[in-house]
């Protein structure tokens, strides 16, 4: 994609966002964010989204430098999260004449964010119903709950081009180099955002399976052209809950560091035991969203954990709501519990681990008292051959 250009009829007018820290109120985003949107000309001409309020006068200013003299016929409107959405009403009064394309329950939500008269200008399309723009034809496919009710995705047949809301999206600004490749940010992206709503995922990436895909346009992240079986084969794991890769994922909440220890210690027995990729992570000082976003991506779980007012430690217990609010399963999960005088952490964390789906609890349960001592590291070894088998 250079300056812009998708295809000759189809162009990118979206904006980089680099000084917002925080995604959502919650995901931190160091290399910022970036808020897609496409025109595409033709005898008609069709805005693919607007952006968030934040970008709305860079992103006005691209999408006039692409119409030049011309007016849009169509605004389609994807998806009514904010930023997506919070520029539709200054884009909507700058060109009354545009018909705004959206289903019913995107113009349901739209009277909740703006208080707009829409009389007249509305297009409710249904499932599998088509928009001509002259040699461009758009076809509209509900993708309720991925991951907002209203959310649609837009084919457009001659250029084979899928426009997929917030699918395929991930985190950072175009601007900003990728070292460490899509997958990553695309995939804390996805667990902590849209990972509760596998099912609805499976359900569009059978629809999707039905079009002649060559190119998708997502609402984050880059335009994807090339090896999309790779995209699509990432997003079919992800949402059917299986692990990514073999490794263990060690999460920890420690008060005075000493079930720290123990964990450190697990973490080195399960590499010198060949357990693969272990990643280790502290719930009190950790990216939350990367450590749910690893539990995730491998087949293997280390909880370890100190009691807390009878109880577990509360980073732990964030953790370990938000792996339930993302419908976390099939994994192979060790518990390690630390505590002076009534060790309850495991008790506490398995009362949680009950309510998931498809989970193997290892038998065994490693319990430090305060500090970690020799036979503890004995257990530990256990614990990690019981993990690995």
């Amino acid at each position: 994609m250079t300056e812009g250009k998708i295809t000759e009829a189809i162009r990118y007018v979206g904006v980089d966002d680099t000084t917002l820290d925080l995604f959502e109120s919650q995901y931190v985003i160091p290399d910022g964010v970036s808020y897609n949107s496409y025109v595409i000309l033709d005898d008609k001409i069709a805005v693919m989204d607007t952006v968030d309020s934040r970008a709305s006068v860079e992103w006005m200013e691209n999408v006039e430098n692409i119409l030049g003299q011309r007016t849009p016929d169509y605004l389609i409107i994807s998806h009514m999260e904010p930023d997506h959405s919070g520029s539709i009403r200054i884009f909507a009064e700058k060109y009354p004449q545009m018909k705004l394309v959206g289903n019913a329950k995107t113009f349901g939500m739209m009277a909740q964010f703006f208080p707009m008269d829409l009389e007249d200008r509305t297009i409710v399309v249904k499932e599998g119903e088509e928009l001509s723009l002259g040699s461009h034809t758009l076809q509209f496919f509900m993708a309720p709950m991925v991951h907002w009710p209203e959310v649609m995705v837009t084919y457009e047949a001659l250029e084979k081009v899928l426009f997929s809301a917030d699918g395929f999206g991930k985190f950072g600004a175009l601007e900003k180099e990728d070292e460490d490749g899509w997958a990553c940010e695309a995939r804390r992206y996805y667990f902590n955002i849209v990972g509760k709503y596998g099912a609805q995922v499976q359900a569009l990436l059978k629809k999707a399976a039905s079009l002649d895909i060559q190119v998708i346009c997502p609402l984050h992240g880059p335009v994807l052209t090339e090896n999309l079986e790779y995209y699509i084969g990432l997003y079919d794991t992800w949402s059917s809950y299986q692990p990514e890769a073999k490794g263990v994922t060690v999460a920890y909440a420690s008060i005075h560091g000493n079930t720290a220890k123990a964990a450190k210690a697990m973490a080195q027995i399960l590499e010198e035991k060949g357990a693969g990729k272990v990643e280790i992570f502290d719930l009190s000082r950790s990216d939350m969203a990367e450590a749910v976003e690893s539990a995730f991506q491998y087949d293997k779980l280390v909880l370890a954990a100190a009691t807390y007012d009878g109880g577990v430690f509360p980073p732990m217990e964030d953790f370990l709501h938000h792996l339930k609010s993302k419908a976390f399963q099939n994994r192979k999960v060790a518990l390690i519990e630390n505590g002076s005088w009534g060790p309850l952490a495991a008790k506490a964390m398995g009362a949680v681990l009950d309510g998931m789906k498809n989970l193997t609890i290892c038998q065994q349960t490693v319990t430090i008292k305060s500090t970690m001592k020799e036979e503890d590291v004995s257990r530990l070894e256990l614990l990690a051959e019981e993990l690995l088998v």
